[in-house]
């Protein structure tokens, strides 16, 4: 149904935190905490698989594209919202609204995908270990990567397209901390529940179907692992995942109460998506580099280099 007031918007207001007006520098300090670290973290995990040539393996380049991946993902959103945080400007121009959105939709189905193929790259080492090397190469894993990419993109400019593809209707106002695909299609003077429906169905389905995939691996994975005879072989088995299906875990479940929450249920939505957009980056890093050993082993290995240098 055509909304009444129609006009040609050439830039929206991104409202976010300015609703709690007291805690402004208080977010942008947690906020910018969290941040720094995640940068840190991803850019380290980068130049360790680079420059250690023991990590060219196929685990470790589908870590450091996550990495990439995640990195490219926080400065769509975080930069913005911190100046924001300390602004009286909080205008965004449409065109920038489009092209945030777009990347952020493309980024957030790349990590979900590229996820996805670490836990087959796990599935095919676990339960297929001798033809592994010959399954899995670096230039197979390359191939697989571009294709999350790729698939990503081509689905977020779809969502973004069919949000973009009218005019918007006064106010302006986007009640988030950055373009947000609900909020902003709700300005939308077309058929906004439709438009909604389709787009956030496009989502779930993504985010369902590679999650589906990666329990489906796992199941895999399981039986296989009950079968080896000894606890030391298990162990080493489970291991090998354990950082994987903790980052799964984390970002999954907080993507679902993003995308799965019902409408009736009310709630902040820019605080609900805190945890996805800046939580889940902040953890990610952390967990892939403490709790594994090679990545470990390389941080000390170019620590004693710079040292000796």
């Amino acid at each position: 149904m055509m909304k009444i007031n129609q006009t040609v918007l050439t830039e929206f207001i991104l409202v976010g935190f300015s609703v709690y007006p007291h805690a402004q520098t208080f977010l942008f300090v947690v906020f910018f905490c969290l941040y720094l670290p995640t940068l840190t973290g991803n850019l380290a995990i980068m130049g360790l698989t680079w420059v250690d040539r023991y990590l060219h393996t196929p685990m470790y380049l589908f870590l450091s594209a996550l990495s990439f991946s995640e990195t490219c993902y926080t400065l769509t959103i975080i930069p913005k919202m911190l100046a924001n945080l300390l602004a009286k400007d909080r205008s965004i121009s449409s065109i920038g609204c489009g092209l945030q959105m777009c990347f952020f939709l493309g980024l957030g189905g790349t990590n979900c995908m590229i996820l996805t193929l670490m836990g087959y790259d796990r599935f095919l080492a676990i339960c297929n270990p001798l033809r592994y090397p010959l399954l899995m190469t670096n230039m197979v894993c390359g191939k697989l990567v571009a294709s999350a990419w790729i698939v990503g993109f081509i689905i977020s400019v779809i969502e973004t397209a069919l949000i973009f593809r009218g005019s918007f209707c006064n106010p302006n106002l986007v009640k988030h901390f950055f373009c947000h695909m609900r909020a902003v299609v709700r300005l939308s003077c077309l058929d906004s529940d439709f438009t909604e429906f389709i787009v956030t169905m496009m989502s779930v389905s993504g985010l369902m179907g590679t999650f589906l995939v990666i329990i489906l691996t796992y199941v895999f994975i399981l039986s296989t692992v009950l079968k080896i005879p000894s606890a030391e072989g298990k162990q080493k088995a489970f291991s090998t995942c354990a950082s994987h299906l903790t980052v799964v875990i984390i970002h999954f479940g907080f993507a679902s109460i993003v995308y799965l929450k019902p409408e009736a249920s009310g709630g902040d939505d820019t605080v609900i998506a805190v945890p996805y957009t800046v939580v889940t980056p902040f953890l990610s890093p952390l967990i892939f580099s403490l709790r594994n050993k090679d990545m470990k082993n390389a941080f000390r290995k170019a620590l004693g280099k710079k040292f000796l240098e």
